[in-house]
């Protein structure tokens, strides 16, 4: 996920019904090569074991090569593949055009209304 202050874009891609990777996949995949495993990535976002185990299997059955290996047991851990890394880097990448792109069009004349905070009530009409 990509923020330029109030602005936050996000993107998904779909593969069939499910999405192929999303910023909680993205996520995910981050966690995995920052901790060498799905438990410890899942662990690190706050979610289960098997929350963060089913998004790897989803992510790894949508793409053209696996994006994470994992051993079974977890005995030596989980890592990023290579392809698990272009993936992840394309996807970020996409997102920071995005964010340069809304900026750069109306996504900024809409920032210049937004209040920095809400009002403490909504005006009368």
């Amino acid at each position: 996920m990509t923020t330029d202050g109030p602005l936050k874009i996000t993107a998904r891609l779909r593969c069939g019904d499910d999405f192929a990777i999303g910023p909680g996949k993205a996520a995910v995949l981050e966690a995995v090569a920052a901790h060498g495993s799905i438990s410890a990535a899942g662990r690190a976002l706050g979610m289960s074991y098997r929350r963060a185990w089913m998004l790897v299997d989803s992510m790894n059955r949508c793409w053209d090569a696996r994006l994470v290996d994992a051993s079974a047991g977890g005995r030596s851990g989980s890592r990023l593949t290579e392809r698990g890394r272009e993936v992840l880097d394309l996807y970020r990448a996409m997102e920071a055009r995005m964010l340069a792109a809304a900026m750069a069009g109306d996504g900024a004349a809409l920032l210049a209304h937004l209040r920095p905070e809400p009002r403490a009530e909504a005006d009368p009409d």
